[in-house]
């Protein structure tokens, strides 16, 4: 008699296939640069991962915390390495995965056991049987582990704590607005021609506007990363509800085929997005947790257990309103989108008591927008905008 598969010994053949379907079903680049190798090596001072490819190629490395693991950014290449390489477990090198990210990026993850630094990375050209290498040291940093054992805190409370929102009196002095500088760590969100990142953009602007709104002495400012960091879209709006939020700015910039589009536009929550783009650019948002290595499908969606309270109509037309402020403001002092006012189901819009916009404030893939996001100077009359939509929003009451 013929005995059915259980259900684990058929995912486990799924599992050991999937591999070898990867390399069959992955897009092939033309004239691209081809991985034919990766491999591990112990050293007394350092732990070596060393890539073997068939050109030169640009490269970035970093270091992403919450879990522990060096980000290998390279140009889009062709990976023909054997399934079995992948496989490494060592004491500080645990993981290694790779995927594409984006269009034009090939990312490769090394999950790593504890904090670590990066000692020495170099590229080697062709050298008798060796190919072009590039070779990457790392070693384990014990300082950092210490720092890590410390909850993470944000306003002074454990950022452990569950997400709930403090009661806090309407009448105080102060108003507390929430900065979320975009992307952050492994994840640089849109990339100029020029190689300039949305998460250094969104950060810089973000230090701007808090130091501008504290030297007003009206506001306490929250930010949701203070430094190159990722935080997943759940926990800015939890650490935003902890903080007592009155007010949520999300900052971006976006990034389109079209390069002579240009302009800032501004976004509040819809579950129907204006337009294809919007929709399109909100999934992008939402998936950002992919792309630094943390997978969201698996779970519900950010805050789930107050998703039901989005039917608070108070909240919606609060952000509206200082949506529609935001945008009067930004059309003295920037370029907008013709139809800057937008809508569309971005995570980070989901608290149920804060008002909550999301700012696009131009596109990297324009030239002139790329100039004047990178530079102070120009982006100064942005941020001093953005200042004053924050006034009138709270001068209203």
């Amino acid at each position: 008699m013929c005995r059915v598969p259980s259900l684990r010994r058929l995912l486990a053949v799924v599992m050991w296939l999937a591999p070898m379907w990867a390399m069959l079903l992955a897009p092939s680049v033309a004239n691209s640069t081809v991985i034919t190798g990766i491999r591990v090596g112990e050293h007394p001072d350092a732990t070596r991962f060393v890539i073997d490819l068939t050109s030169a190629v640009t490269y970035r490395v970093y270091t992403v915390a919450g879990p522990d693991r060096v980000v290998i950014d390279l140009p889009l290449v062709e990976w023909r390495v054997q399934p079995h390489a992948t496989e490494f477990k060592g004491e500080l090198i645990t993981g290694i995965r790779s995927g594409r990210v984006g269009e034009d990026t090939w990312r490769i993850i090394l999950d790593v056991a504890a904090p670590v630094s990066i000692k020495r990375k170099f590229a080697l050209p062709p050298q008798g049987d060796y190919p072009h290498r590039l070779v990457i040291d790392l070693a384990a940093r014990k300082e950092a582990s210490a720092r890590r054992a410390e909850p993470e805190r944000v306003n002074g409370r454990d950022a452990r704590l569950p997400a709930k929102r403090p009661d806090t009196p309407r009448n105080r002095t102060q108003r507390i607005v929430v900065l979320d500088p975009g992307h952050g760590g492994a994840d640089p969100g849109a990339i100029s021609a020029r190689g300039i990142f949305e998460k250094d953009l969104t950060l810089a602007v973000g230090l701007e506007l808090r130091r501008r709104l504290l030297a007003t002495g009206r506001y306490r400012v929250v930010m949701t990363r203070e430094t190159d960091h990722f935080v997943k879209l759940r926990d800015r709006v939890a650490r935003a509800r902890r903080a007592g939020g009155d007010l949520f700015l999300s900052l971006h910039a976006d990034s389109i085929g079209n390069p002579s589009l240009r302009g800032a536009s501004v976004y509040t929550l819809s579950e129907t997005a204006s337009d294809d783009e919007a929709g399109e650019l909100a999934e992008r948002e939402n998936r950002a947790d992919i792309i630094a290595g943390v997978d969201l499908s698996g779970e519900s969606d950010v805050v789930s257990g107050i998703l039901i309270d989005l039917a608070q109509r108070e909240t919606m037309n609060l952000s509206a309103e200082f949506a529609n402020q935001l945008i009067s403001e930004l059309s003295d002092a920037s370029i907008m989108l013709k139809r800057s006012r937008r809508y569309a189901g971005f995570a980070v819009l989901k608290a149920p008591d804060m008002p909550a916009v999301l700012v696009e404030l131009g596109y990297l893939s324009n030239p002139r927008d790329e100039r004047m996001l990178a530079a102070p100077k120009q982006r100064a009359p942005l941020v001093e905008a953005l200042l004053r939509g924050i006034d009138t929003f709270f001068d209203r009451e």
